[in-house]
Protein backbone atom coordinates (compact mmCIF):
# COMPACT_ATOMS: atom_id res chain seq x y z
CA UNK A 1 0.00 0.00 0.00
CA UNK A 2 1.52 3.23 -1.03
CA UNK A 3 0.56 6.55 1.01
CA UNK A 4 1.71 9.98 -0.52
CA UNK A 5 0.88 13.58 -0.03
CA UNK A 6 -0.57 14.23 -3.18
CA UNK A 7 0.07 17.56 -5.51
CA UNK A 8 -3.06 19.69 -3.82
CA UNK A 9 -2.04 18.60 -0.20
CA UNK A 10 1.46 20.30 -1.12
CA UNK A 11 0.21 22.89 -2.19
CA UNK A 12 -2.36 23.56 1.22
CA UNK A 13 0.74 23.27 2.72
CA UNK A 14 2.71 25.48 1.72
CA UNK A 15 -0.54 27.78 1.74
CA UNK A 16 -1.21 27.15 5.27
CA UNK A 17 2.93 28.34 6.16
CA UNK A 18 2.36 31.29 3.71
CA UNK A 19 -1.02 32.56 5.80
CA UNK A 20 0.50 31.41 9.37
CA UNK A 21 2.74 34.02 9.83
CA UNK A 22 5.04 32.16 11.24
CA UNK A 23 8.23 30.96 9.78
CA UNK A 24 9.05 33.57 8.14
CA UNK A 25 12.26 35.27 10.23
CA UNK A 26 15.75 34.92 8.54
CA UNK A 27 18.88 35.07 10.68
CA UNK A 28 22.42 34.44 9.76
CA UNK A 29 25.29 32.91 11.86
CA UNK A 30 28.61 33.30 11.78
CA UNK A 31 30.84 29.45 12.51
CA UNK A 32 31.85 26.59 10.20
CA UNK A 33 29.19 23.43 10.00
CA UNK A 34 26.87 21.16 8.29
CA UNK A 35 23.53 21.68 9.01
CA UNK A 36 21.66 18.82 9.86
CA UNK A 37 17.56 18.09 10.52
CA UNK A 38 18.51 17.63 14.29
CA UNK A 39 20.12 21.37 14.37
CA UNK A 40 17.81 23.72 16.59
CA UNK A 41 20.18 26.77 15.80
CA UNK A 42 22.51 28.44 13.75
CA UNK A 43 25.92 28.10 13.49
CA UNK A 44 26.89 31.05 16.02
CA UNK A 45 23.89 33.34 15.29
CA UNK A 46 25.53 36.85 14.41
CA UNK A 47 24.67 40.05 16.55
CA UNK A 48 22.10 41.53 13.43
CA UNK A 49 18.37 41.24 14.28
CA UNK A 50 16.61 38.51 12.31
CA UNK A 51 14.75 40.20 9.38
CA UNK A 52 11.43 39.45 8.66
CA UNK A 53 10.96 38.07 5.26
CA UNK A 54 8.30 38.17 2.32
CA UNK A 55 6.82 34.74 2.41
CA UNK A 56 5.34 33.29 -1.20
CA UNK A 57 4.20 29.93 -2.62
CA UNK A 58 6.40 29.22 -5.53
CA UNK A 59 6.55 26.46 -8.62
CA UNK A 60 9.45 23.84 -8.06
CA UNK A 61 8.18 20.81 -9.42
CA UNK A 62 4.21 20.96 -8.58
CA UNK A 63 2.32 23.51 -8.75
CA UNK A 64 2.92 25.86 -5.53
CA UNK A 65 5.03 22.81 -3.75
CA UNK A 66 7.27 25.57 -2.30
CA UNK A 67 7.21 27.77 0.29
CA UNK A 68 9.69 30.68 -0.28
CA UNK A 69 11.33 33.50 2.15
CA UNK A 70 12.64 36.27 1.09
CA UNK A 71 15.31 38.71 3.49
CA UNK A 72 17.66 41.15 3.49
CA UNK A 73 20.44 41.40 5.88
CA UNK A 74 22.69 44.30 7.03
CA UNK A 75 26.04 43.56 8.25
CA UNK A 76 26.56 45.99 11.80
CA UNK A 77 30.19 45.14 11.06
CA UNK A 78 32.58 42.64 9.23
CA UNK A 79 31.97 39.30 9.79
CA UNK A 80 31.63 36.15 7.11
CA UNK A 81 28.50 34.96 6.50
CA UNK A 82 28.25 31.39 6.64
CA UNK A 83 24.67 29.84 7.06
CA UNK A 84 21.27 31.41 7.21
CA UNK A 85 17.76 30.06 8.38
CA UNK A 86 14.37 30.56 8.54
CA UNK A 87 12.62 31.03 12.09
CA UNK A 88 9.28 31.26 13.67
CA UNK A 89 10.21 34.33 16.24
CA UNK A 90 11.83 37.22 15.37
CA UNK A 91 14.28 36.20 18.69
CA UNK A 92 14.63 32.75 20.42
CA UNK A 93 11.55 31.00 18.80
CA UNK A 94 12.17 27.50 16.32
CA UNK A 95 14.60 26.59 13.37
CA UNK A 96 12.26 25.94 10.39
CA UNK A 97 14.94 25.46 8.30
CA UNK A 98 18.59 25.89 7.48
CA UNK A 99 21.48 25.94 5.26
CA UNK A 100 24.86 26.35 5.44
CA UNK A 101 27.25 27.72 2.76
CA UNK A 102 30.78 28.75 1.58
CA UNK A 103 31.49 32.05 4.09
CA UNK A 104 30.97 35.53 2.44
CA UNK A 105 33.19 38.34 4.04
CA UNK A 106 30.98 41.66 4.56
CA UNK A 107 32.07 44.78 5.80
CA UNK A 108 29.94 46.90 7.92
CA UNK A 109 26.39 48.20 5.70
CA UNK A 110 26.54 45.38 3.33
CA UNK A 111 23.67 42.87 3.08
CA UNK A 112 23.21 39.56 1.64
CA UNK A 113 19.59 39.04 0.18
CA UNK A 114 18.56 35.49 0.60
CA UNK A 115 15.87 33.31 -1.25
CA UNK A 116 15.02 30.52 0.83
CA UNK A 117 13.11 27.65 -0.34
CA UNK A 118 11.18 24.94 0.97
CA UNK A 119 10.52 22.40 -1.19
CA UNK A 120 7.65 20.06 -0.03
CA UNK A 121 8.04 16.54 -2.18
Amino acid sequence: MATVVTNVGLAETTLALTLSGDNKYVGWGTAAGTAAVTDTTLFTEASESRVSGTVTQQTTTATNDTYRVVATIVADGTKTITNAGIFDASTSGNLFVKGDFTGIALSVSESIQFTIDTVLS
